[in-house]
């Protein structure tokens, strides 16, 4: 489609609707399966976070060629075909993961549980990664310049935090297999709406070399992105804050049982969140026309820093003042979801490759995405049983594990993220002539 076609709201619902699916899945994976696991098999959370570590590094490694291929299926007009094929395995693997526990019991049969768990996260993993990357470069070429390469990615990551409020919602009341359900359902009726979704623009000549003997061509056209100085800056700027968000995220569920002493105040406190983030995508797209987008993300680093650390300040039995931590976080969360992928779409745009690698370079960013949910896991459920946090004891110490891990190691990273966000991308650099600058006929 040209430049001007229109992205009318219901066309953008329609595109966005996958990412409401993948919702469904993300949010058990990331903040329920490691509490919800440590729960129902009574596995260590050292273990548990060496598993985590595995299967997403593992996940990581693949994204790369996924992206590569999701370039070759937009240029050749298959990228639903393609969607189907992904959705039927991971619907499979995410239905697993949801009955493991229930199917099979980890003390008596620790080898099949630990073989079977892995291979349904790399099952789930991979599934979600090659949609989630398709999805992803299809939106990018759906708009031109930071502005409207934000409103599309606003409605694309606003409709996956209405999935997550959800998703929430049925976990809480409805259990694991419910929810497998219910993703199922919701991923088959998110691939017929994309029918009637905006084309994105044509391609142009697909990379070559991702064909099967070539193997170490293919890797260097999907590393292609990490040539590039500026995307290089972008991605660590993105990975510092990313591993901030991946921490509490997957130690939410932790904090709010042993530290705040309100598990039952759980999926309020993530409706609280998640309504927080749809609601203030709107006010960050505003901060885009006005501030300009790399100015709009620091804004948003520093209110979740500000967040976090009133979050260690809070003792035992302050439920209402976590409820004002999840909605001032949840508030941020729209600048780290919509501005970044525009800022990459702006590099893209600046290298030549648009319409022909947005895939690629989404592959090279989504593995930064997977690194920090793998340090996440891997470092931080560690790190709590190394301080000698047990699972289900209440933490009062004025200073316990559970507030340097779920708080205070945030705020470093979080802060670590904003130096080099300030220092080289926004005081560092002065504004490239081949960004494209806003388009004054985006309706907002």
């Amino acid at each position: 489609m040209s430049r001007r076609s229109p992205l009318t709201p219901a066309r953008l619902a329609c595109f966005a609707a996958l990412q409401f699916a993948l919702s469904f899945a993300a949010l058990p994976l990331l903040a329920f399966l490691p509490a919800d696991y440590a729960r129902r098999s009574a596995m260590s959370l050292g273990l548990l976070g060496l598993l985590l570590l595995g299967a997403r590094l593992f996940d990581a490694v693949v994204d790369p060629p996924l992206g590569l291929l999701a370039d070759h299926a937009l240029a050749r007009g298959r990228a639903r075909g393609v969607m189907l094929a992904w959705a039927l395995p991971m619907a499979a693997g995410f239905g697993g993961l949801m009955a493991l526990p229930s199917w099979l019991d980890y003390q008596a049969h620790r080898l099949p549980f630990i073989a079977a768990l892995l291979a349904l996260l790399t099952l789930t993993y991979a599934g979600y990664s090659a949609l989630g990357l398709l999805h992803q470069a299809w939106a990018l070429r759906l708009g031109s310049g930071a502005e409207q390469q934000a409103r599309v990615f606003a409605w694309r990551e606003g409709l996956g935090l209405a999935g997550v409020l959800v998703a929430s919602a049925a976990a809480g009341t409805r259990g694991p297999l419910a929810l497998a359900l219910a993703f199922s359902a919701a991923l088959g009726v998110a691939l017929l709406l994309l029918r009637a979704a905006p084309l994105p623009r044509p391609a142009g000549q697909a990379p070559h070399g991702a064909s099967a003997g070539r193997l170490p061509q293919a890797w260097q056209r999907a590393l292609l992105p990490l040539r590039q100085p500026r995307v290089r800056r972008l991605l660590a700027v993105y990975l510092a804050g990313a591993t901030a968000a991946s921490v509490p995220a997957t130690l939410v569920m932790f904090f709010v049982r042993d530290r705040i002493q309100a598990p039952d105040w759980a999926a309020g406190y993530l409706l609280a969140y998640f309504a927080a983030g749809a609601a203030g995508m709107p006010l960050w797209l505003r901060a885009v026309r006005r501030l300009g987008a790399a100015r709009a993300w620091l804004a948003g680093t520093l209110l979740a820093i500000a967040s976090f650390g009133f979050a260690a300040l809070l003792q035992p039995g302050q439920r209402w003042g976590f409820a004002l931590v999840c909605a001032a976080s949840g508030l941020c969360l729209g600048a780290d979801l919509a501005i970044p992928p525009a800022l990459l779409g702006q590099e893209i745009a600046a290298a030549g490759h648009g319409g022909r690698l947005e895939g690629s370079y989404f592959g090279v960013w989504n593995l930064a995405t997977k690194l920090a949910l793998a340090l996440a896991a891997g470092l931080a459920l560690p790190l709590l049983q190394w301080l000698g946090y047990r699972p289900g004891q209440p933490q009062l110490a004025a200073l316990p594990p559970l507030v340097v891990a779920y708080c205070l190691l945030p705020c470093a990273l979080k802060a670590l993220s904003a130096l080099l966000l300030w220092r080289g991308w926004i005081a560092g650099t002065q504004q490239p002539p081949h960004c494209i600058q806003p388009d004054p006929e985006v309706p907002w």
